[in-house]
């Protein structure tokens, strides 16, 4: 799954009145998103083209080219939205809960809950990322950062509390945990596999790879 740029640490700017030229464009680049993110849902990444989201917009290519580079920048500004919507809610899950499983099925119980609702633009989101360049590869792995500081976060508590081993591999069981919830996309994706199913599987997981780390 594709972790992209979150603007989630910047502090609140002052609001800032926009121009009516600013406020055009700003109205330009949302129907793009609009359509593009409906077309990435119903085809797929390399099924939506640029004529057709620009189409789908009611605009010219060229106007689509003023907005967004390429077809990729305007992919990585739709998933960014999405992760902003959600951080916020995994940060509050993780911070709030009384265990280590309290805090790792909270945050994943938004994510699986968001994402479960529009697999398809998941699906795009995945298959994007084993074609990325190298360059992006970089990049898209420095964004996840903001994630694993959350897991590190309620594991290091779980430490503090006397949960888990004070020399547990706070770092190695972070990755593990992410691995596994990712992995588990595919149930919900070829099974059809409900929210309620999957943090069922990844609650029993996580007994698992937590077991050798107890107190």
């Amino acid at each position: 799954m594709s972790f992209v740029s979150l603007n989630i640490e910047s502090p609140t700017d002052a609001p800032v009145k926009l121009t009516r030229r600013a406020l055009a464009k700003q109205r330009t680049r949302e129907r793009i998103l609009s359509a593009a993110r409906r077309l990435f849902t119903e085809r797929g990444y390399e099924g939506a083209t640029i004529r057709d989201i620009a189409q789908a917009a009611g605009m010219s290519t060229g106007a689509v080219f003023a907005s967004f580079s390429d077809k990729s920048e305007l992919f990585d500004e739709i998933l960014t939205a999405d992760y902003e919507v959600i951080y916020a809610q995994m940060k509050q899950a993780g911070v709030n809960a009384a265990t280590v499983e309290e805090g790792v099925i909270g945050m994943f119980a938004v994510a699986y809950g968001f994402h479960v609702e529009q697999l398809p633009l998941l699906q795009a989101s995945i298959a994007v990322s084993w074609t990325r360049s190298e360059t992006a590869e970089r990049r898209n792995r420095g964004h996840l950062k903001h994630i694993f500081a959350l897991l590190n976060g309620v594991l290091t508590r779980g430490v503090e509390r006397g949960e888990l081993k004070t020399d547990a591999d706070v770092k190695l069981l972070a990755e593990i945990i992410w691995d596994v919830y990712v992995a588990n996309y595919r149930r919900a994706i070829f099974d059809a596999w409900s929210v309620e199913a999957l943090l069922s599987r990844l609650s029993d997981q996580l007994k698992v790879i937590l077991a050798g780390a107890r107190a």
